[in-house]
């Protein structure tokens, strides 16, 4: 994972929600997944943003894409929750 230059208290809100939010399949944080590819905090527009190329870890059975999917939907969630938790005032938003 990259992040942008934040300060270190910033650093370890984001650190903080990467080990909290985990895989409901494996029970590992989205933090030693590498899940979460990119972080950006836009202070001037109140946003954290997600870059979390989920696509690249979609199989190609349908039965099992759904699946997927539903997983996917789930971390998803959890992760803009954590966020915005973590940011009272902002947004997450994944690119």
């Amino acid at each position: 994972m990259t992040t942008q230059q934040f300060d270190p208290k910033v650093q370890q809100k984001i650190e903080t929600v990467l080990r909290t939010v985990r895989d409901p399949e494996s029970g590992l944080p989205i933090l030693e997944l590498n899940l979460v590819r990119r972080v950006r905090v836009s202070d001037a527009h109140h946003v954290v943003y997600l870059d979390v190329p989920f696509d690249q870890h979609t199989p190609g059975c349908m039965a099992c894409a759904g699946i997927a999917m539903t997983v996917i939907m789930g971390i998803r969630r959890n992760l803009k929750t954590a966020f915005e938790e973590a940011f009272p005032g902002y947004t997450a938003e994944f690119i």
